[in-house]
């Protein structure tokens, strides 16, 4: 079964999963995932939180004793997500010391709602690396305008950090420019750079899902034949411009202080669209250095049927190109598309941040002991 998933790894992709809840860490399945499907890592979101909690299985307890101390519910949540953290690290923690800290790693969103708010993004970051207090998680900042002065303070203060909700290639470009800033900063002050580690988490389902709503609008035979293909252009683009900053100057000389390359995390890999290959975003997203967080479905299908045939994104960056060009031919807006998604984004992550705070404070009312 596993074939396709150690092909994948042996390529340079490292394989982590995009989901966490206490009772895949406490049934043993996050343990089996890393031994039997070749599991490095875990990525959580705010969405990934609020179906876990909510789903109840696991947290009775913790919500019981939590209500019992009378916390308030954004103290509840941090309490909760941050145990599950912990827990997940301990677990992938001989996968982090066998790669020498570049896999093994659990990432944490700060509060979504903070996103266009640089220094509390800062300070939540800092809260959250020190509450979790494990060498093996990465904070998770997401790629907006006021995120990106953030990663850069961040990292300087030698924290490891997750940039997610990454869309556009001109915000890629200035999410590698905050990390090599950060690092900067971060051998100014002295720090062992060999310490501190990022992916940058470059978006690619929902820009197909976006593109293909409008060129099915469009509906000519020539809109048609881009359908499936923004994605793949987009992220390997994005790889294009990886192989552009982690070859230049300005790199090498961070690199002679031992610093780590800023690997590029394929995210939202899920197929949205039945009528594509359900592992389309990881079969055609091969290249080494690179990061492929899958939810479970998609895991798994890749291990039943994944084609790996190879680095998939080498020689691809002419076509890539002419893809995106002939969109902006056909009137769509590539700049208004990843405006939308960012923004979207956002919005989601709040959305389930919200929901996840309210039906926390339910609980924490059900179980409040009566007083007397």
């Amino acid at each position: 079964m596993t074939d396709a998933l150690k092909r994948l790894s042996d390529e340079g992709v490292a394989i982590w999963l995009d989901d966490l809840s206490r009772k895949r860490i406490t049934s043993g399945n996050l343990a089996e995932l890393i031994d039997e499907q070749h599991v490095v890592g875990v990525t959580t979101n705010p969405s990934i939180f609020q179906k876990a909690i909510s789903s109840g299985d696991g947290y009775e307890q913790q919500l019981t004793d939590l209500a019992t101390r009378k916390v308030t519910v954004d103290e509840a949540i941090r309490m909760i997500t941050t145990a599950d953290v912990r827990d997940a690290a301990d677990i992938l923690r001989p996968v982090f010391d066998a790669t020498d800290g570049q896999d093994g790693r659990v990432s944490i969103e700060v509060d979504p709602r903070l996103a266009h708010h640089t220094a509390a993004t800062v300070a939540e970051a800092k809260q959250l690396a020190w509450l979790v207090d494990r060498p093996n998680t990465l904070i998770k900042i997401p790629a907006t305008k006021a995120g990106l002065p953030a990663i850069t303070e961040v990292i300087g203060k030698g924290i490891s950090v997750n940039v997610t909700l990454i869309f556009s290639l001109e915000r890629y470009r200035e999410v590698m420019d905050a990390y090599l800033a950060g690092l900067e900063k971060a051998k100014a002050a002295g720090l062992d750079l060999s310490k501190i580690h990022s992916v940058a988490s470059f978006f690619v389902s929902r820009v197909d899902t976006e593109i293909d709503k409008r060129l099915g609008a469009i509906g000519t035979p020539e809109a048609e034949a881009l359908r499936g293909k923004a994605a793949l252009a987009n992220a390997r683009l994005a790889y294009q411009a990886y192989e552009q900053v982690f070859g230049s100057e300005r790199w090498a000389a961070l690199d002679k202080a031992q610093a780590n390359k800023q690997r590029p995390l394929w995210a939202s890999t899920g197929v949205k669209d039945p009528a594509y290959k359900d592992t389309l975003y990881v079969d055609e997203l091969v290249a080494p250095g690179t990061v492929n967080t899958m939810p479970e479905a998609t895991l798994d299908a890749t291990a039943d049927h994944g084609r790996i045939t190879g680095n998939t994104i080498a020689g691809t960056y002419e076509q890539a190109r002419a893809d995106l060009d002939a969109l902006a031919e056909l009137g769509i807006s590539y700049d208004d598309v990843v405006q939308l998604l960012e923004d979207e984004g956002v919005e989601k992550f709040e959305t389930s941040w919200i929901d996840l705070l309210n039906s926390t404070e339910a609980e924490l009312k059900r179980l409040a002991p009566s007083e007397g």
